[in-house]
Protein backbone atom coordinates (compact mmCIF):
# COMPACT_ATOMS: atom_id res chain seq x y z
CA UNK A 1 0.00 0.00 0.00
CA UNK A 2 1.55 3.01 -1.07
CA UNK A 3 -0.41 5.27 1.55
CA UNK A 4 1.46 3.12 5.00
CA UNK A 5 5.21 2.71 2.60
CA UNK A 6 5.22 6.55 2.54
CA UNK A 7 4.00 6.81 6.21
CA UNK A 8 6.63 4.58 7.50
CA UNK A 9 9.50 6.26 5.46
CA UNK A 10 8.39 9.80 6.67
CA UNK A 11 8.16 8.68 9.88
CA UNK A 12 11.70 6.81 9.79
CA UNK A 13 13.10 10.76 9.14
CA UNK A 14 10.66 12.34 11.46
CA UNK A 15 8.80 14.14 8.44
CA UNK A 16 5.63 15.33 8.81
CA UNK A 17 3.25 13.33 6.70
CA UNK A 18 0.27 15.31 5.01
CA UNK A 19 -2.84 16.43 6.13
CA UNK A 20 -4.30 14.50 3.27
CA UNK A 21 -1.92 11.12 4.48
CA UNK A 22 -3.19 11.49 8.01
CA UNK A 23 -6.54 11.60 7.21
CA UNK A 24 -6.59 8.88 5.03
CA UNK A 25 -4.99 6.38 8.00
CA UNK A 26 -8.16 7.37 9.20
CA UNK A 27 -10.20 6.31 6.23
CA UNK A 28 -9.10 2.99 5.67
CA UNK A 29 -10.90 -0.01 6.06
CA UNK A 30 -11.22 -2.79 8.02
CA UNK A 31 -9.46 -5.23 5.73
CA UNK A 32 -6.40 -3.15 5.62
CA UNK A 33 -6.18 -2.60 9.57
CA UNK A 34 -3.42 -5.36 10.54
CA UNK A 35 -1.65 -3.05 7.38
CA UNK A 36 -1.81 0.24 9.86
CA UNK A 37 -0.84 -2.10 12.44
CA UNK A 38 2.09 -3.15 11.32
CA UNK A 39 3.30 -0.23 9.29
CA UNK A 40 3.08 1.80 12.54
CA UNK A 41 4.65 -0.45 14.05
CA UNK A 42 7.91 -0.13 12.01
CA UNK A 43 8.13 3.70 13.07
CA UNK A 44 7.37 2.69 16.66
CA UNK A 45 10.36 0.05 16.66
CA UNK A 46 12.69 2.57 14.65
CA UNK A 47 12.18 5.12 17.91
CA UNK A 48 11.53 2.75 21.03
CA UNK A 49 12.29 -0.57 20.12
CA UNK A 50 10.06 -3.02 21.91
CA UNK A 51 9.90 -1.32 25.44
CA UNK A 52 6.90 -0.17 27.12
CA UNK A 53 7.04 2.44 29.72
CA UNK A 54 4.47 2.04 32.71
CA UNK A 55 3.09 5.05 34.54
CA UNK A 56 1.05 5.09 37.55
CA UNK A 57 -1.94 8.05 38.47
CA UNK A 58 -2.55 9.12 42.10
CA UNK A 59 -5.02 11.42 42.46
CA UNK A 60 -4.28 14.18 44.64
CA UNK A 61 -7.43 15.68 44.98
CA UNK A 62 -10.86 14.15 43.03
CA UNK A 63 -14.50 16.07 42.45
CA UNK A 64 -15.84 19.15 42.90
CA UNK A 65 -13.94 20.69 39.99
CA UNK A 66 -15.40 23.74 38.99
CA UNK A 67 -15.04 23.59 35.51
CA UNK A 68 -17.69 22.53 33.01
CA UNK A 69 -15.64 19.73 30.97
CA UNK A 70 -18.41 17.73 29.26
CA UNK A 71 -16.47 14.66 29.08
CA UNK A 72 -15.34 15.10 32.79
CA UNK A 73 -16.73 12.80 36.07
CA UNK A 74 -15.57 15.67 38.17
CA UNK A 75 -17.16 18.55 36.30
CA UNK A 76 -19.44 21.30 37.79
CA UNK A 77 -22.67 19.70 38.19
CA UNK A 78 -21.91 15.75 37.57
CA UNK A 79 -23.83 13.70 38.89
CA UNK A 80 -21.75 10.50 38.55
CA UNK A 81 -20.72 8.64 41.71
CA UNK A 82 -17.47 9.45 42.21
CA UNK A 83 -14.98 9.16 44.81
CA UNK A 84 -14.94 13.10 46.14
CA UNK A 85 -12.13 14.37 48.44
CA UNK A 86 -9.60 16.71 49.16
CA UNK A 87 -6.02 16.79 49.19
CA UNK A 88 -4.07 13.91 49.84
CA UNK A 89 -1.11 14.83 52.27
CA UNK A 90 2.21 13.63 51.35
CA UNK A 91 2.97 10.32 53.12
CA UNK A 92 -0.28 9.18 51.53
CA UNK A 93 0.26 9.78 48.23
CA UNK A 94 3.42 8.63 48.14
CA UNK A 95 2.48 5.21 50.07
CA UNK A 96 -0.06 5.52 46.90
CA UNK A 97 2.83 6.00 44.12
CA UNK A 98 4.98 3.14 45.95
CA UNK A 99 2.61 0.61 44.89
CA UNK A 100 2.33 1.84 41.31
CA UNK A 101 6.34 1.70 41.49
CA UNK A 102 6.57 -1.63 43.27
CA UNK A 103 4.23 -2.64 39.90
CA UNK A 104 6.99 -1.80 37.81
CA UNK A 105 5.86 2.29 36.74
CA UNK A 106 8.85 4.06 35.93
CA UNK A 107 6.64 7.48 36.19
CA UNK A 108 4.06 8.91 38.78
CA UNK A 109 1.62 11.51 37.33
CA UNK A 110 0.05 13.62 40.41
CA UNK A 111 -3.42 14.63 39.15
CA UNK A 112 -5.71 17.37 41.19
CA UNK A 113 -9.10 18.49 39.78
CA UNK A 114 -9.74 21.94 39.91
CA UNK A 115 -9.11 24.71 37.28
CA UNK A 116 -5.90 25.39 38.31
CA UNK A 117 -3.25 25.68 41.44
CA UNK A 118 -3.09 28.29 43.94
CA UNK A 119 0.55 28.93 44.93
CA UNK A 120 -0.63 27.31 48.33
CA UNK A 121 -1.29 24.57 46.05
CA UNK A 122 2.27 24.22 44.49
CA UNK A 123 4.14 24.19 47.94
CA UNK A 124 1.62 21.13 48.91
CA UNK A 125 2.34 19.31 45.41
CA UNK A 126 6.17 20.54 46.18
CA UNK A 127 6.47 18.40 49.61
CA UNK A 128 4.12 15.70 47.90
CA UNK A 129 6.91 15.42 45.16
CA UNK A 130 9.35 15.12 47.63
CA UNK A 131 7.86 12.48 49.90
CA UNK A 132 8.01 10.75 46.45
CA UNK A 133 11.25 11.07 45.63
CA UNK A 134 12.92 9.70 49.08
CA UNK A 135 10.78 6.78 49.08
CA UNK A 136 11.28 5.90 45.37
CA UNK A 137 14.25 6.54 43.75
CA UNK A 138 14.94 7.27 40.54
CA UNK A 139 10.90 7.35 39.89
CA UNK A 140 9.99 10.52 37.23
CA UNK A 141 7.01 12.56 38.76
CA UNK A 142 4.36 14.34 36.09
CA UNK A 143 1.90 16.80 37.45
CA UNK A 144 -1.19 17.60 36.24
CA UNK A 145 -2.87 20.17 38.57
CA UNK A 146 -4.83 22.33 36.01
CA UNK A 147 -3.95 25.65 33.64
CA UNK A 148 -1.16 27.38 35.21
CA UNK A 149 -0.14 30.88 36.60
CA UNK A 150 3.04 32.83 35.83
CA UNK A 151 6.14 31.28 37.48
CA UNK A 152 4.30 27.73 38.49
CA UNK A 153 6.06 25.71 36.28
CA UNK A 154 9.33 26.80 37.31
CA UNK A 155 8.10 26.22 41.13
CA UNK A 156 7.23 22.88 40.37
CA UNK A 157 10.67 22.19 38.58
CA UNK A 158 12.33 23.71 41.71
CA UNK A 159 10.47 21.36 43.79
CA UNK A 160 11.49 18.00 41.50
CA UNK A 161 8.95 18.14 38.85
CA UNK A 162 10.25 16.30 35.68
CA UNK A 163 6.77 16.95 33.56
CA UNK A 164 3.83 18.47 33.29
CA UNK A 165 0.63 17.04 31.55
CA UNK A 166 -1.77 19.37 30.32
CA UNK A 167 -4.37 17.98 27.28
CA UNK A 168 -5.71 19.90 24.18
CA UNK A 169 -8.25 17.23 23.97
CA UNK A 170 -9.79 18.31 20.91
CA UNK A 171 -9.27 20.96 18.22
CA UNK A 172 -9.64 24.56 18.47
CA UNK A 173 -12.45 24.47 16.27
CA UNK A 174 -14.69 22.14 18.50
CA UNK A 175 -13.50 23.36 21.78
CA UNK A 176 -16.14 25.79 22.92
CA UNK A 177 -18.43 22.54 22.27
CA UNK A 178 -17.23 21.02 24.93
CA UNK A 179 -16.30 23.39 27.52
CA UNK A 180 -17.30 26.95 28.10
CA UNK A 181 -15.42 28.08 31.38
CA UNK A 182 -11.94 27.98 29.90
CA UNK A 183 -10.73 27.88 26.28
CA UNK A 184 -8.58 26.23 24.02
CA UNK A 185 -6.41 29.54 24.27
CA UNK A 186 -5.54 29.00 28.16
CA UNK A 187 -4.34 25.28 27.78
CA UNK A 188 -1.96 25.89 24.83
CA UNK A 189 -0.75 28.87 27.22
CA UNK A 190 -0.29 26.30 30.15
CA UNK A 191 1.74 23.53 28.23
CA UNK A 192 3.99 26.70 27.08
CA UNK A 193 4.26 27.90 30.22
CA UNK A 194 5.69 24.11 31.07
CA UNK A 195 7.82 24.11 28.28
CA UNK A 196 9.65 27.57 29.16
CA UNK A 197 10.12 26.10 32.79
CA UNK A 198 12.45 23.26 31.39
CA UNK A 199 9.86 20.62 32.31
CA UNK A 200 8.96 17.78 29.80
CA UNK A 201 5.78 18.48 27.96
CA UNK A 202 2.65 15.72 27.97
CA UNK A 203 -0.08 16.84 25.97
CA UNK A 204 -2.74 15.12 24.55
CA UNK A 205 -6.11 14.63 22.91
CA UNK A 206 -9.69 12.90 23.74
CA UNK A 207 -10.97 10.76 21.21
CA UNK A 208 -15.09 9.53 20.69
CA UNK A 209 -16.88 12.74 21.62
CA UNK A 210 -18.75 12.92 18.26
CA UNK A 211 -15.39 14.59 16.84
CA UNK A 212 -14.52 14.78 12.99
CA UNK A 213 -11.78 13.15 11.36
CA UNK A 214 -10.75 16.35 10.71
CA UNK A 215 -11.19 17.32 14.10
CA UNK A 216 -8.46 14.82 15.52
CA UNK A 217 -5.85 15.62 12.78
CA UNK A 218 -6.33 19.14 13.48
CA UNK A 219 -5.55 18.70 17.14
CA UNK A 220 -2.72 15.81 16.90
CA UNK A 221 -1.18 18.44 14.58
CA UNK A 222 -1.11 20.63 17.13
CA UNK A 223 0.17 18.95 19.60
CA UNK A 224 3.12 18.13 17.05
CA UNK A 225 3.72 21.94 16.94
CA UNK A 226 3.66 22.58 20.68
CA UNK A 227 6.70 19.60 20.43
CA UNK A 228 5.24 18.01 23.11
CA UNK A 229 7.45 15.03 24.68
CA UNK A 230 4.35 12.29 25.45
CA UNK A 231 1.38 12.44 24.20
CA UNK A 232 -1.53 10.47 25.52
CA UNK A 233 -4.40 8.90 24.05
CA UNK A 234 -7.63 8.95 25.69
CA UNK A 235 -10.77 7.05 24.59
CA UNK A 236 -14.09 8.73 25.90
CA UNK A 237 -15.62 7.06 28.88
CA UNK A 238 -18.87 8.47 28.58
CA UNK A 239 -20.01 8.45 32.36
CA UNK A 240 -23.63 8.60 33.44
CA UNK A 241 -24.60 11.53 34.66
CA UNK A 242 -21.99 13.83 32.44
CA UNK A 243 -23.50 15.40 29.40
CA UNK A 244 -21.80 12.87 27.10
CA UNK A 245 -22.94 9.94 28.87
CA UNK A 246 -24.42 8.63 25.58
CA UNK A 247 -21.12 9.10 23.19
CA UNK A 248 -20.40 5.60 22.32
CA UNK A 249 -19.15 6.20 19.11
CA UNK A 250 -15.88 4.30 19.05
CA UNK A 251 -14.83 0.59 18.11
CA UNK A 252 -11.82 -1.02 18.53
CA UNK A 253 -11.09 -0.98 14.93
CA UNK A 254 -11.41 3.18 15.12
CA UNK A 255 -9.27 3.04 18.41
CA UNK A 256 -6.51 1.48 16.05
CA UNK A 257 -6.68 3.86 13.27
CA UNK A 258 -6.26 7.04 15.52
CA UNK A 259 -3.63 5.61 17.44
CA UNK A 260 -1.61 5.03 14.21
CA UNK A 261 -1.96 8.42 12.57
CA UNK A 262 -1.21 10.03 16.35
CA UNK A 263 2.23 7.57 15.65
CA UNK A 264 2.86 8.51 11.85
CA UNK A 265 2.51 12.57 12.89
CA UNK A 266 4.34 12.54 15.82
CA UNK A 267 7.05 9.22 15.05
CA UNK A 268 9.36 10.04 17.81
CA UNK A 269 7.65 10.96 20.87
CA UNK A 270 6.00 8.78 23.65
CA UNK A 271 2.45 7.89 22.43
CA UNK A 272 0.33 6.39 25.52
CA UNK A 273 -2.81 4.52 25.28
CA UNK A 274 -4.47 6.65 28.55
CA UNK A 275 -8.02 6.51 29.57
CA UNK A 276 -10.72 4.40 27.93
CA UNK A 277 -8.15 1.38 26.80
CA UNK A 278 -9.62 -1.09 28.12
CA UNK A 279 -13.64 -0.42 27.34
CA UNK A 280 -12.88 0.53 23.79
CA UNK A 281 -9.94 -1.62 22.44
CA UNK A 282 -10.94 -4.46 24.70
CA UNK A 283 -8.96 -7.54 24.01
CA UNK A 284 -7.16 -5.32 20.80
CA UNK A 285 -5.18 -4.06 23.72
CA UNK A 286 -2.23 -6.44 22.47
CA UNK A 287 -2.62 -4.65 19.18
CA UNK A 288 -2.47 -1.34 20.05
CA UNK A 289 1.39 -2.32 22.04
CA UNK A 290 2.48 -2.15 18.59
CA UNK A 291 1.87 1.20 17.91
CA UNK A 292 2.11 2.96 21.28
CA UNK A 293 4.97 2.30 23.26
CA UNK A 294 3.27 3.65 27.18
CA UNK A 295 0.19 2.48 29.23
CA UNK A 296 -1.26 3.56 32.52
CA UNK A 297 -0.40 0.57 35.36
CA UNK A 298 -4.00 -0.64 37.05
CA UNK A 299 -6.66 2.26 38.21
CA UNK A 300 -7.85 5.38 36.78
CA UNK A 301 -8.87 8.82 38.78
CA UNK A 302 -12.36 7.82 39.07
CA UNK A 303 -12.46 4.80 37.50
CA UNK A 304 -11.05 1.25 37.95
CA UNK A 305 -9.11 0.12 34.81
CA UNK A 306 -7.78 -3.68 34.10
CA UNK A 307 -6.07 -5.44 37.02
CA UNK A 308 -2.37 -4.64 36.93
CA UNK A 309 -0.56 -8.01 36.82
CA UNK A 310 -2.97 -8.53 33.81
CA UNK A 311 -1.28 -5.67 32.09
CA UNK A 312 2.43 -6.92 32.84
CA UNK A 313 0.88 -10.63 31.84
CA UNK A 314 -0.08 -8.68 28.27
CA UNK A 315 2.75 -7.11 27.85
CA UNK A 316 4.97 -10.09 28.19
CA UNK A 317 2.72 -12.31 26.01
CA UNK A 318 2.45 -9.78 23.34
CA UNK A 319 6.27 -9.90 23.40
CA UNK A 320 7.71 -6.93 24.42
CA UNK A 321 9.05 -5.72 27.74
CA UNK A 322 8.43 -3.25 30.82
CA UNK A 323 10.91 -0.41 30.18
CA UNK A 324 13.66 -0.34 32.82
CA UNK A 325 14.31 2.43 35.24
CA UNK A 326 17.86 2.66 33.67
CA UNK A 327 16.88 3.18 30.20
CA UNK A 328 16.18 6.29 28.73
CA UNK A 329 12.36 6.52 27.08
CA UNK A 330 12.44 9.14 24.44
CA UNK A 331 15.62 8.88 21.32
CA UNK A 332 18.43 10.27 21.74
CA UNK A 333 17.82 13.72 20.02
CA UNK A 334 14.58 14.80 22.30
CA UNK A 335 16.36 13.52 25.24
CA UNK A 336 19.77 15.66 24.31
CA UNK A 337 16.83 18.53 23.40
CA UNK A 338 15.08 18.57 26.38
CA UNK A 339 18.41 18.70 28.93
CA UNK A 340 19.81 21.75 26.66
CA UNK A 341 16.40 23.10 27.50
CA UNK A 342 17.41 22.74 31.12
CA UNK A 343 15.33 19.82 31.93
CA UNK A 344 16.48 17.50 34.59
CA UNK A 345 16.49 15.05 32.60
CA UNK A 346 13.36 15.27 31.10
CA UNK A 347 10.71 13.35 29.60
CA UNK A 348 11.35 10.16 29.72
CA UNK A 349 14.99 10.76 29.53
CA UNK A 350 16.16 8.63 32.80
CA UNK A 351 14.13 7.13 35.83
CA UNK A 352 15.91 9.82 37.63
CA UNK A 353 14.38 12.86 35.73
CA UNK A 354 12.46 12.20 32.86
CA UNK A 355 9.06 11.95 31.71
CA UNK A 356 8.51 9.94 28.83
CA UNK A 357 2.80 11.05 28.85
CA UNK A 358 -1.76 11.76 29.45
CA UNK A 359 -3.88 10.56 30.26
CA UNK A 360 -1.91 12.58 29.98
CA UNK A 361 -0.92 12.01 31.45
CA UNK A 362 -0.73 12.01 29.84
CA UNK A 363 -3.14 13.55 32.29
CA UNK A 364 -5.41 16.28 31.52
CA UNK A 365 -6.46 18.83 33.33
CA UNK A 366 -9.41 19.30 35.37
CA UNK A 367 -10.90 15.54 35.92
CA UNK A 368 -9.13 14.37 32.86
CA UNK A 369 -11.16 12.43 30.48
CA UNK A 370 -12.00 14.64 32.86
CA UNK A 371 -8.71 15.20 33.65
CA UNK A 372 -5.30 13.99 35.07
CA UNK A 373 -2.55 12.11 33.68
CA UNK A 374 -4.01 10.97 30.67
CA UNK A 375 -7.18 8.79 31.80
CA UNK A 376 -8.58 11.27 34.40
CA UNK A 377 -12.35 10.46 33.71
CA UNK A 378 -11.19 6.93 34.19
CA UNK A 379 -11.49 3.46 32.39
CA UNK A 380 -13.40 0.51 33.17
CA UNK A 381 -12.99 -3.38 34.11
CA UNK A 382 -14.33 -4.50 30.83
CA UNK A 383 -17.16 -6.96 30.83
CA UNK A 384 -19.27 -8.40 28.08
CA UNK A 385 -21.30 -5.98 26.15
CA UNK A 386 -25.39 -6.59 25.91
CA UNK A 387 -27.59 -5.91 23.42
CA UNK A 388 -28.40 -2.20 23.90
CA UNK A 389 -30.78 0.26 21.58
CA UNK A 390 -28.58 3.65 20.15
CA UNK A 391 -29.45 5.61 22.94
CA UNK A 392 -28.35 3.08 25.99
CA UNK A 393 -25.12 4.31 27.61
CA UNK A 394 -22.55 1.14 28.47
CA UNK A 395 -22.54 1.66 32.06
CA UNK A 396 -22.02 -1.87 32.34
CA UNK A 397 -18.29 -1.20 31.15
CA UNK A 398 -17.88 1.67 33.89
CA UNK A 399 -16.39 0.53 37.12
CA UNK A 400 -16.49 3.73 39.19
CA UNK A 401 -13.50 3.68 41.40
CA UNK A 402 -13.87 2.52 44.94
CA UNK A 403 -10.34 1.55 45.65
CA UNK A 404 -6.82 3.41 46.15
CA UNK A 405 -5.85 7.02 47.10
CA UNK A 406 -8.42 8.68 49.08
CA UNK A 407 -9.83 5.02 50.18
CA UNK A 408 -8.75 2.14 52.92
CA UNK A 409 -8.69 -0.08 50.22
CA UNK A 410 -5.37 -1.30 48.83
CA UNK A 411 -5.02 0.07 44.99
CA UNK A 412 -5.19 -2.05 42.24
CA UNK A 413 -1.74 -1.84 41.18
Amino acid sequence: MDLLNTLVEKGLRRELPTREEALAVLATSDDELLDVVAAAGKVRRQWFGRRVKLNYLVNLKSGLCPEDCSYCSQRLGSKAEILKYTWLKPDEASQAAAAGVAGGAKRVCLVASGRGPTDRDVERVGKTIEAIKEQNEGVEVCACLGLLSDGQAERLREAGADAYNHNLNTSEATYGDITKTHTYADRVDTVQKAHAAGLSACSGLIAGMGESDEDLVDVVYALRELDSDSVPVNFLIPFEGTPLAKEWNLTPQRCLRILAMVRFVCPDVEVRIAGGREVHLRSMQPLALNIANSIFLGDYLTSEGQAGQADLDMIADAGFEVEGAGTTTLPKHRADALAAAGATGGCGSTASAGCGSEASAGCGSHAEEGGGCGPCGGHAAPSAAPARTADEARTDLVAVRRRGAGTDLAPNA
